[in-house]
Order: C-alpha cells, then sequence, then structure tokens
C-alpha cells in the first residue's frame, strides 16, 4: 500500500486547530491502516518525527432522504502527535 493511499485528508475542525497549538495533527485515514502503518506515511510524507499515534473508529450514521434510509460511509481518524521541533503547515 502506497503511503498517499493511507492518509486521506488533514481533518481541519475548531478542535484540531487548538490540539495543533500542541504538535497534535489529525488525519483521516484508510480503515485497513494500522498505527505503524500511519506513523511510517506521516513520516515519509511530511518529513517529520512522529511521537505518538491515536485511531479512532466513526461508525456510519443512518441517514435518510424521503423514503429510502442509507447509511453514511465509516471513517477512521488518526491522531498524530509530533516530536518536538516538528511541525506540519496544513
Amino acid at each position: 500500500m502506497n503511503h498517499r493511499d493511507i492518509i486521506k485528508a488533514p481533518i481541519i475542525t475548531e478542535k484540531s486547530s487548538d490540539l495543533a497549538m500542541n504538535n497534535t495533527y489529525v488525519f483521516s485515514v484508510d480503515v485497513k491502516a494500522n498505527k505503524t502503518q500511519i506513523k511510517q506515511a506521516i513520516e515519509n510524507i511530511f518529513n517529520v518525527k512522529v511521537e505518538k499515534v491515536n485511531t479512532v473508529n466513526v461508525k456510519p450514521k443512518k441517514k435518510r432522504v424521503g423514503r429510502y434510509v442509507g447509511k453514511t460511509n465509516k471513517v477512521k481518524k488518526a491522531i498524530v502527535k509530533l516530536s518536538e521541533g516538528s511541525s506540519i503547515e496544513l
């Protein structure tokens, strides 16, 4: 699996902006990726040193349009803590 396939996009919200001040960034990642793969991908793409990776699996929500019922896609978030002196420009 390619490193760019693992990391899909940064998640930019009010909470993630507050975390960025503490050298912590949030990314949307592939559902099948594990913490080691995420760490290697971040280090290779952004040329930084990763200290810690936490992951969150977000379950799909039920949505309804008229009489049709469906679900949103499931998402995996990675909360990445970088070592001192490293930063990412988003």
